[in-house]
Parts: structure tokens; sequence; C-alpha cells
């Protein structure tokens, strides 16, 4: 979930090489809707810095339905200023990863929390 169409795009092209489906939102809200009608999402990107809710808020309205309470959220953000991963975190974020976005470091973060899921 990015506002920036370059990175929804970038993102969607290394995601799907990697046979993800991605479901790109626009908004937070947007993001909440997505999830309520497909309610078998496995992981989520979260932009920080996106129209209408931000990311924290985001976060937080998917943490507050206890259906997405172990889905895991990986915040994106292109603030890397100190306690803003404290900041994702309290929100509700599973993990937080700095743009621009590493795509190893990405698809190892996303395959580490997926594996995570398939142990319950």
């Amino acid at each position: 979930m990015d506002d920036d169409v370059r990175n929804i795009f970038a993102l969607t092209t290394i995601l799907e090489r990697h046979q993800m489906t991605v479901l790109p939102a626009e908004n937070g809200q947007a993001a909440i809707d997505i999830l309520e009608r497909t309610p078998d999402v496995s992981i989520v990107l979260m932009d920080i810095m996106m129209p209408v809710m931000d990311g924290y808020e985001t976060t937080r309205a998917i943490r507050a339905n206890p259906a997405f309470a172990e889905l895991p959220i990986i915040a994106l953000t292109a603030k890397a200023m100190k306690g803003d991963r404290e900041l994702c975190i309290e929100a509700g974020a599973s993990d937080y990863i700095t743009k621009p976005v590493n795509s190893a470091q990405l698809l190892a973060m996303m395959r580490s929390w997926l594996d995570r899921g398939d142990d319950s």
C-alpha cells in the first residue's frame, strides 16, 4: 500500500516475479476496504506516508479488527529518523523497512513473516 504510483509499480513488479498476487491501495481507507473484502491476504506492506489515512492510523485500524491481529504488516517509510521504527511497531506494525527498498532485503523479511504463519 503506497501512494506513489511508481513505487507501487516497482514493488508490484518485484513481488509478481516471485509469484505473489499484489492488491495495491492508494490510501489507508482503500487498504482497509481491500482487507475486508479479501480476508485471506497473507501480508501487508504499509506505506507510512499515505493520503487520507497515514500508515500509522491505517495500521491501528487494521489491528483493531481481531481477524487481522496476526496479519504481518511491514511498514515502509522514506523517513529513517531515530524513533521511526518504534513508532511503526507501537502502531501495530510487525516489522519496518526504509525506502528506497532493497528488494532482496524486503523479500527476505516477507519470507520470514510468511514462514511464521505456516507454523501455526
